[in-house]
């Protein structure tokens, strides 16, 4: 299938900024260039969270900037940054008046529901046109505990914001729409038991394997003064509770009592400050800081990303809760052996003791287990090399972002060929 015609492709995720860099970010970026390829117009919608620029090009995809609130009194400036770095119910009228005056559009694409979602699902229904909504976890499949951090921001705090809910629909988003995109198989599971229709389809995350094929990890371990013969063990994600680098670092303490070589590196933006303080408590307390990095999140244009792939011997991602998991991608992608978390996405994603090896992230001898797996590779170069080759074909195999991008195409014409239906139109 083929794109109807070229016409503008508006993406509205809650935030989008290059410095505070995650998995959403890189496939609404990835997804867009596949787009501007096809001789689509890809625009980028958002709100100002995190933002100090309404217009910018990242990665050559335009994005625009509005102004926005939280509707709730009594928020503090520590709240708002919270709710801005993760999951905050936001409210932008001009954003909403934007996406009644974007020209040429062809479609919605919203990533992101609640309030924002409902914008652009009157949008699309005032302007007749289809509506796409990407579900990158967070709706169905998310543990009660992580909901209740989202939610922490805004506890007893007296929200003016319902009435505007109600007036765009927030809570018929998924229902009215024209296409719905789970990016993880448990979510998706999920999803069809609960909502009435069956627009809903699975689609996985991509990822460029060409960028990730080659970099200069030996430059990475000088930099940051990281031994040239050490077992690098590498983490990139947010320094979060849902990603569970503490359960990490615990176990990486074991393994470094018996392991002279081990060196650990987390990289990525502090969404939980408070959090990121109980993991260097721990690094000073168990005296590692010696062999222990943690990075700030690096720009998603940072040649050291891929160079830290390819600086570290395996990736370890031990989330509580994983919609999907892009990050292994990328690992296999650079040929390195991941352990993961059996949770989510990931369940799916990898194959235990083919392209990765899983531990369970939450009975208490998860530590002792996750250690168990570093032994492992750390004494038996062999068998981390198979899972790093059976990781990297797979990536090569299943998830290039051309690959993902012409499936993106067929479910965009679907939702068109729904909401033709629905309006009336003869296609």
């Amino acid at each position: 299938m083929s794109p109807s015609h070229s016409k503008t492709i508006v993406h509205v995720p809650r935030r989008f900024v290059a410095e505070e860099w995650g998995g959403t970010e890189t496939v609404i970026l990835e997804i867009s260039r596949q787009q501007q390829a096809a001789g689509n117009s890809p625009l980028i919608v958002t709100s100002m969270a995190l933002a100090q620029h309404h217009r910018e090009t990242i990665g050559g995809v335009p994005v625009k900037r509005y102004g926005y609130c939280y509707p709730f009194l009594g928020l503090s400036k520590d709240d708002k940054s919270a709710m801005d770095k993760k999951g905050g119910n936001l409210l932008s009228l001009s954003l909403f008046n934007a996406l009644l005056r974007e020209p040429d559009v062809r479609l919605f694409h919203a990533h992101a529901l609640k309030r924002l979602g409902g914008e652009v699902r009157t949008a699309a229904r005032l302007r007749r046109k289809p509506l796409v909504v990407s579900l990158h976890g967070g709706v169905f499949d998310v543990p009660q505990a992580e909901l209740g951090a989202m939610l922490k921001p805004i506890e007893n705090k007296i929200e003016w914001g319902k009435p505007f809910g109600a007036l765009f629909g927030s809570r018929r988003v998924l229902e009215d729409a024209d296409q719905i995109i789970c990016v993880g198989q448990s979510e998706l599971d999920k999803a069809r038991g609960e909502l009435s229709h069956e627009r809903i389809a699975y689609l996985p995350n991509g990822v460029d394997c060409a960028k990730f094929a080659d970099a200069d990890g030996p430059a990475f371990r000088s930099r940051h003064g990281i031994p040239s013969n050490a077992f690098l063990v590498l983490n990139i994600s947010r320094i979060d509770a849902q990603k569970n680098q503490l359960l990490l670092l615990e176990a990486f303490a074991r393994f470094q009592t018996k392991t002279s070589d081990a060196f650990l590196v987390l990289i990525g933006p502090e969404t939980q400050p408070a959090y990121a303080a109980r993991l260097r408590e721990f690094i000073t307390t168990r005296q590692l800081d010696a062999c222990v990095r943690i990075l700030p999140g690096l720009r998603n244009d940072s040649p050291e990303l891929v160079q830290a792939f390819h600086a570290c011997d395996t990736f370890v991602l031990p989330s509580m809760h994983e919609p999907f998991g892009i990050v292994v991608l990328e690992a296999w992608s650079a040929g390195r052996a991941v352990i993961a978390s059996h949770v989510g996405g990931l369940k799916a994603l990898i194959r235990d003791g083919a392209t990765g090896l899983f531990i369970d992230p939450n009975p208490s001898e998860s530590p002792a287990a996750l250690t168990g797996l570093l032994h492992r590779l750390h004494s038996e170069p062999g068998l981390r090399n198979a899972i790093a080759q059976a990781g990297l074909r797979e990536a090569r195999s299943q998830y290039d972002w051309k690959r993902i991008g012409a499936q993106l195409e067929e479910l965009y014409q679907r939702a068109e060929e729904h909401a033709a239906r629905r309006l009336g139109k003869t296609r």
